[in-house]
């Protein structure tokens, strides 16, 4: 993968967003790395689909299931190899 402002070549990671094998950029939030595969971070109490709103936090419209954990706050976390995100329900 490259970097589209540099162009050069970046370092990539693949993990598994809903049982979906995704690649993204070293360092990408696991957020970003969510709403780039198309999948959103939660659903609400009454089934309206969530994803992350302020990207610090703080609001918690990003927590979802990270390696079985609920309520990971995936704004605040960078992906790593082999990691497994589920949407939260």
């Amino acid at each position: 993968m490259s970097n589209p402002v540099s162009g050069v070549a970046s370092k990539t990671v693949k993990i598994t967003i809903n049982g979906v094998g995704v690649e993204v950029a070293e360092g990408t939030r696991v957020a970003a790395a969510m709403l780039q595969a198309g999948a959103v971070c939660r659903a609400s109490v009454s089934g309206e689909p969530r994803t992350a709103l302020c990207g610090m936090g703080i609001c918690m419209e990003c927590r979802a299931v990270v390696n079985g954990v609920p309520q990971t706050k995936t704004c605040q976390l960078a992906c790593q190899p082999g990691m497994q995100v589920e949407t939260q329900r």
